[in-house]
């Protein structure tokens, strides 16, 4: 009997196949096989003409889909065709959850077998979950495939609804989304608290004492009785503390007259006070909360965390990776409860096993939370992976490992001591028993350094004991405005407020990215101006639809569906078709929002107005000439712009740029200008023979006005000479880039060695002796780091070079050298082998080769044809000029005087608007 397997991935096809008996094929869908169509060339001719093809959803006709095959699933579809026909059964072992089970139903749709069926369920690719979903088969779920079609219908209906809408009132190329234009909300809506945040300042105190030599740092808590104010007292809108407040606000003359008077006090312990507490070891990983920790520890994307665990996940390492389930199964419990007691001893183990509950009331028990995978727990080491899988995998086992171990007991101590008027407080912490902090600590990469860290050790004190001030500090605090999001903190609050699936917040982050509504500035999320401009025009005319509670109320619905608990046709009728319905909204808002004002970004405390161009974000303000307007350099967000920073660059666009002075050696004019990356220092002025004048980039955190002729002369002097190598002879030079400072030594053919200067190093002062200290240090990530392999597969045979696989925007490739050639469809990193990777870049190689010549005598073909063809213009027009040219030269000649002065006018006034001009890339031109 043969049995045909249906998987999703070609990864999951190779790890299953070990654990099925002979005469089981297994075959990859390379997910799903059929969608609703991406563009008008997927649309069927035979309803192309309708009005609804281009949604892809006939409202008409109950919202029913249309599905087609896409052109590049079609070879996919043909193998499993043919698969099937020698097939006597088919299984359909897809991924668990909604998504996989909607993949099975389309595959049974278009494959139409006239086998027997079965649905096979798996959270975990090992041999004993493999043989276990054999023997427990059932058939697709239909309720579950109703809700994910709902799912994605009701997608479809917004984004292709309402993004073409925002094409024409804002801007070509955005999208709106049922969550994606939610999350984009809450980050305009952070930006405008911090934008609207005032900062307020405050002083104390700091001491440092000593008991028997021990040193230990109190802070001053109470004055004359009453509390000291702290950041929590002020209001953020007023930068004042809070009315209701009874505190002491101290300045920092009252401080520093406070420090001389206490320092000579007698410091007495007043009070003295122990606490013994426990702590409990974090929930396994669900989707959301291995998002947040992957972020905060390894600083990898949410994206990124996703794309880790799949892979995982299908060679059999982890558990499935999208649930929302805190669930362990009697097997994981039992393997990591054997971990802890081989690894770090009975005394470790926790008494009785751990369970967890999950509160999301969407979530499904069944389910597992993602763990190592199997009856026994492979250790990080035993696994043999690498990089980023290797890095992950130990977060999941730690975290998995440290939920069956003892809890934490630790004592926390708090000590008051009085000198004068004044209460100073000292706190510490003493772990007792480190229970799961040897395994684990949330946040922190390594367990023995956190408790370390954990622990605040205070010298043996009691009530009553004098103890000696060594030093005693004013400190000044100024209130920090909310912090931005991280993609950590966005996952957890799209989750805490019900929006959308973890399964999801991946690609949603990854949409507000890639479609500029979000730059990723370090781990923080910055709205740009355009995401304000969509945010505003949303919230004024849709705004149910970026509401965070009626965002909610749609998830509830979609997960009621899933369990028979809700109807679709009519949920979907409601939320679009109808008087109050999104096709109705649109079609009456669409008349009533003026472009001009849906560009306008609104912004307290700017009389100028910030719009969206074509270029980009611009300010504009009205003179008696009429509008001026200047481009809103890049690294300015919408929190940070204000009144100093418009009226500079609008002062730059009316009167010109600021000349700093003369070039001590060419005598040209160094000028001062800001554009669209930041300011800059511009040597000369523009002309038709140097049409872009030398620049220089100002190093960061310096402004305008801190530019010194000697430092812009040291910056357009770029790069420095340094010196030449010790070993190589070849040149090391200091110079200023896009990522910042940098020292580059340059081996001629071996290439360029390039180290970024530290935080106390100067390009214009940077000696050779500190660039060959920096160049003699590993190479670190600067700004666009370097990509990481994602698998090594071996070295080439000619040359010895290695030879990787990587991933790029366009998808997986591998590397030798500098030739990379992409993998065929359906090839991942643990398929490809080295010999296939070799033939691979060997056609490559051949293709460039080939591509070269073949361009080389294109052009000189094509230099030949000119030439000709200008020999033979020349003889057609020489008997032309030759009529022409008396009656011209009269004419010119009596035209030359009256046009002298004209065009010596024009020349003069041409180089005066040259000067004035930011000549910035992308400076808005609007008109």
């Amino acid at each position: 009997m043969s049995t045909l397997v249906i998987v999703e991935s070609p990864t999951k096809a190779k790890t299953i196949r070990n654990y099925l008996p002979s005469g089981y094929r297994v075959e990859a869908s390379m997910g799903h096989v059929r969608d609703l169509p991406r563009s008008a060339s997927e649309i069927p001719a035979s309803v192309k003409g309708e009005k609804w093809a281009q949604l892809g959803v006939n409202p008409d006709a109950d919202f029913e889909p249309l599905y087609v095959v896409p052109s590049d699933k079609k070879k996919v579809v043909k193998t499993l065709k043919d698969a099937l026909k020698s097939a006597d059964e088919l299984v359909l072992a897809t991924d668990e959850d909604r998504e996989g089970e909607s993949i099975s139903w389309h595959l049974l749709q278009v494959l139409k077998p006239k086998v027997p069926i079965k649905r096979m369920v798996f959270h975990e690719i090992t041999e004993e979950a493999i043989q276990a979903a054999l023997d427990n088969c059932r058939d697709i779920d239909d309720q579950l495939v109703r809700a994910q079609e709902t799912r994605r219908i009701l997608d479809r209906l917004v984004g292709y609804t309402l993004s073409p809408l925002l094409w024409k009132k804002i801007a070509w190329g955005l999208s709106a989304g049922r969550v994606q234009s939610v999350a984009v909300k809450l980050l305009v809506e952070r930006e405008r608290a911090r934008r609207a945040f005032r900062r307020g300042s405050y002083w104390d105190l700091k001491a440092q004492l000593l008991k028997d030599s021990e040193s230990f740092e109190a802070k001053l808590i109470t004055l004359d009785g009453k509390r000291l104010a702290t950041g929590s007292d002020f209001d953020e809108n007023t930068g004042q503390v809070a009315a209701g407040r009874d505190v002491v606000l101290l300045n920092e003359a009252e401080a520093t007259a406070l420090q001389t008077r206490l320092e000579a006090g007698a410091w007495t312990v007043a009070n003295l006070e122990e606490r013994p507490s426990t702590r409990k070891p974090s929930p396994p990983f669900t989707t959301s909360t291995l998002q947040q920790e992957s972020n905060r520890k390894l600083r990898l994307s949410a994206r990124d965390t996703m794309r880790v665990a799949q892979s995982l996940y299908e060679q059999g390492y982890i558990t499935y990776m999208r649930t929302d389930s805190v669930h362990l199964s009697q097997q994981a419990i039992a393997a990591a409860r054997n971990c802890v007691e081989q690894k770090y001893g009975k005394e470790y183990l926790s008494p009785k096993s751990r369970q967890y509950a999950t509160k999301s009331k969407s979530a499904q028990e069944a389910h597992e939370a993602i763990r190592p995978s199997g009856q026994t727990f492979r250790t990080p080491q035993e696994t043999g992976l690498s990089g980023r899988e290797l890095s992950l995998y130990d977060l999941i086992w730690k975290r998995t490992v440290a939920t069956q171990m003892a809890e934490v007991r630790q004592t926390n101590i708090t000590v008051q001591i009085e000198v004068d008027n004044a209460v100073f407080r000292a706190s510490g912490k003493r772990i007792d028993f480190p229970g799961f902090f040897r395994a684990y600590v949330e946040g922190s990469d390594d367990p023995d350094a956190a408790i370390e860290n954990q622990e605040v050790l205070l010298p043996r004190l009691a009530v009553g004991d004098a103890v000696n001030c060594n030093e005693l500090e004013a400190v000044g605090h100024e209130t920090q405005p909310p912090a931005r999001y991280t993609e950590a903190t966005l996952v957890k609050t799209l989750e805490s407020e019900g929006i959308g699936r973890p399964s999801t917040y991946a690609s949603v982050i990854g949409t507000i990215i890639d479609r500029g509504y979000v730059t990723a500035n370090g781990s923080s999320l910055t709205p740009t101006f355009t995401a304000f401009a969509v945010t505003d025009l949303l919230s004024s005319h849709f705004p149910d639809l970026v509401d965070v509670g009626f965002t909610a109320r749609m998830e509830q619905t979609l997960d009621h569906i899933s369990t028979g608990e809700a109807d679709w046709l009519p949920y979907l009728k409601d939320f679009y078709a109808g008087d109050e319905g999104l096709e109705t909204q649109v079609q009456e808002q669409e008349s009533q929002i003026d472009p001009a004002e849906a560009r306008t970004v609104a912004l307290d405390g700017l009389e100028a107005k910030v719009r969206i161009g074509r270029y980009g974000p611009y300010v504009e303000t009205e003179d008696e000439e009429g509008p001026v307007k200047a481009s809103v350099p890049i690294d300015v967000s919408p929190a940070d712009l204000d009144a100093d920073q418009v009226e500079l660059l609008l002062k730059q666009k009316r009167e010109g740029p600021e000349k700093l002075g003369l070039h001590p050696e060419t005598g040209e004019p160094i000028y001062v200008l800001v554009g669209a990356y930041g300011p800059y220092v511009q040597l000369g002025d523009a002309t038709d023979e140097r049409p872009k004048p030398k620049r220089a980039s100002l190093p960061k955190g310096k402004k305008p006005e801190d530019v010194t002729m000697e430092m812009a002369t040291g910056l357009l002097a770029l790069p420095r000479l340094l010196g030449p190598h010790p070993e190589t002879g070849k040149p090391i030079k200091a110079s200023l880039g896009r990522f910042g400072p940098y020292v580059v030594h340059d081996q001629g053919k071996d290439g360029k060695d390039y180290r970024s200067l530290k935080g106390d190093d100067d390009v214009l002062t940077v000696t050779l002796e500190r660039a060959m200290e920096l160049l003699s240090q590993p190479k670190a990530g600067r700004g666009r780091r370097k990509a990481e392999p994602l698998k090594e597969l071996g070295k080439h045979p000619d040359d010895d070079e290695l030879i990787a696989v990587y991933k790029g925007p366009y998808g997986l490739y591998v590397k030798h050298g500098k030739t990379n050639a992409g993998l065929p469809e359906g090839k991942t990193e643990n398929d490809i082998t080295l010999e296939e990777a070799i033939a691979l870049i060997t056609a490559k190689a051949g293709a460039k080769k080939k591509t070269t010549r073949k361009k080389a005598t294109t052009a000189k073909k094509s230099t030949a044809k000119k030439t000709t063809a200008k020999k033979s213009t020349a003889k057609k027009t020489t008997a032309k000029k030759t009529t022409t040219r008396k009656a011209s030269t009269t004419k010119q000649a009596a035209a030359s005087k009256s046009t002298g002065a004209k065009t010596t006018t024009a020349k003069k006034t041409t180089r005066k608007q040259s000067t004035a001009k930011d000549k910035s890339s992308s400076e808005a031109s609007e008109s």
